[in-house]
């Protein structure tokens, strides 16, 4: 007979070492918008594969309930009380990541790996060189939307490769061009493992699609309800196109992929969620920090997953130490986001003692357990002059129906002063590879930002000729050191430090930018 201990063992999945990464994000997909969540008017067979062969992830949260904040949490490992971004650029400038952000992109950048984003970033402004640019922000490659506003177009005049604007018709299909420049980078040939971002604007309004509604054309239901039944189908066959082409390269085994949304359904321009039953039995949908607003779906898929169901909250800034952790890489510190990893295979993961949204003056909410409180700012949602506080055990009741903040004070008190402690500056370390031209060198800085101490550091420059390294004994948590090399005569400026760390060698690697670089772009015809 088998042991506990090797039964267990068998129903474990497992990930290949340092696995590709394709992380697909659809826009303003709800929970109840894809098949394995009980969607019965829109079909979506290639998701509903993906899940019924992986891990289904029923309590996975964005980090706000609409797009930038919650692209920012993705990509940074904060929640919406401590990044930089905590709302939409609605009446106001568009918002920015700046030089203190550290992405996902970038983390595994520095460890080795190949990095793209392919579709709607979603944060400004519109120029090559800047920060708050991805290819700054640790890809690559870009090619899609940089702004928020931008991404509503799906016949676009134009979109952005890297630094360089790509002067388009206005006739083609913006989705389309995403879906095969995607292709094109998992069939590069590189001996590199790759990070694919792959941000679509679908299911986003206004409901655009080329051609007729498909299946859905002759339903008898307004222009927008069908035309966005056909963007989530057209979502769908979008997915299968991409694990296709990781099947076709030979890459599947070597590949995790990552799907999700950034918030709830919206009901815009004509579009009716409660037709689709969008959020599932939720309340609320995008804007909302009700369930509806905030819980989306979360699919991860590779053929060496064992298929189940996974019903401990995760949420999207946990994405950030889990990528790391999959990368074999330094986890960065004081994250708000915990490594998820384990839960992908079956094991234990660390559990977060409590999750927050928050929009600024506008509504908050926090989940401890089964509790969670919403609070909306005075004049807001209907609330008086006072504001408004709300009660929900999620328990026993998921849909928030029943407000308990009157039965339970002690228990909304508590919550409402964990969650004003929640929300603060940025409690990040800098972390990573910084190269700096003065005085007829290069001064390479390899700051420290994770929670363990880094020795045997040699700090160099790559290349042709490798500049002899520099040795540091140990550099602490929240640490830095500097170490300046002579500037190349020719060639890239390419920067590496090699370290232990956690027992294990690292290497980290940055080219010097002074700005995006162009890169050739392949026609997507």
């Amino acid at each position: 007979m088998a042991s506990a201990g090797a039964e267990a063992a068998s129903r474990r999945g497992s990930l290949p070492r340092r696995p590709n990464i394709l992380l697909i994000l659809a826009d303003d997909l709800g929970w109840g918008e894809i098949g394995s969540n009980g969607q019965r008017i829109i079909h979506t067979p290639n998701l509903d594969r993906l899940a019924a062969e992986g891990v289904q992830f029923k309590a996975a949260y964005s980090g706000a309930p609409l797009c930038a904040p919650s692209r920012c949490s993705l990509l940074t490992g904060l929640h919406a009380g401590h990044s930089t971004v905590r709302e939409n650029p609605e009446g106001g400038p568009q918002h920015s990541l700046t030089d203190a952000d550290l992405t996902f992109a970038e983390v595994l950048q520095l460890s080795g790996y190949r990095t793209a984003c392919i579709g709607k970033w979603g944060f400004g402004p519109e120029e090559p060189g800047q920060a708050s640019h991805p290819n700054l922000r640790g890809f690559d490659e870009f090619f899609g939307y940089i702004g928020h506003k931008h991404a509503h177009q799906y016949f676009p005049k134009y979109l952005w490769h890297n630094g360089q604007k790509v002067q388009l018709n206005g006739s083609t299909y913006a989705p389309h061009l995403f879906r095969k420049r995607a292709v094109e980078f998992i069939n590069a040939e590189s001996d590199k493992p790759f990070l694919l971002y792959y941000a679509t604007n679908l299911p986003h309004s206004p409901s655009v699609i080329p051609g007729d509604a498909g299946e859905y054309e002759n339903k008898p239901w307004s222009a927008a309800n069908r035309r966005h039944a056909a963007q989530v189908a057209r979502l769908d066959t979008d997915v299968a196109a991409l694990i296709r082409a990781l099947r076709d390269a030979g890459l599947a085994k070597d590949t995790l992929v990552l799907f999700t949304s950034d918030n709830g359904p919206h009901r815009e321009h004509g579009v009716t969620p409660w037709l689709f039953d969008s959020n599932g039995p939720y309340r609320a949908d995008k804007r909302d920090v009700y369930e509806g607003g905030i819980r989306v779906p979360l699919i991860a898929w590779s053929p060496g997953l064992v298929p189940r169901v996974e019903r401990q909250p995760v949420a999207s800034w946990d994405l950030l130490p889990t990528l790391a952790d999959l990368a074999e890489t330094p986890v960065p510190a004081n994250l708000d986001g915990l490594s998820f990893r384990g839960l992908l295979t079956g094991g234990d993961a660390p559990q977060h003692s409590h999750l927050i949204w928050n929009r600024p003056r506008k509504a908050q909410a926090i989940r401890k357990g089964r509790w969670k409180l919403v609070r909306f700012a005075p004049n807001i949602a209907g609330a008086g002059p006072e504001g408004r506080v709300e009660l929900y055990d999620l328990t026993k009741d998921p849909g928030e129906s029943r407000d308990l903040a009157a039965a339970r004070p002690r228990i909304a008190q508590e919550l409402g002063e964990l969650l004003d402690g929640s929300i603060g500056d940025d409690p990040r370390l800098p972390y990573g590879l910084r190269t700096e031209l003065a005085s007829g060198q290069v001064v390479v800085t390899l700051h420290n930002g994770s929670a363990v101490p880094w020795t045997q550091v040699e700090l160099g420059l790559g290349g042709k000729r490798r500049a002899r390294a520099h040795t540091v004994a140990r550099v602490d948590p929240g640490m830095a050191v500097s170490v300046g090399f002579p500037v190349p005569a020719t060639g890239k400026i390419t920067a590496r430090a090699d370290f232990q760390a956690n027992g294990r060698s690292h290497t980290f690697r940055r080219a010097h930018q002074d700005g995006a670089s162009p890169v050739t772009l392949t026609s997507a015809g």
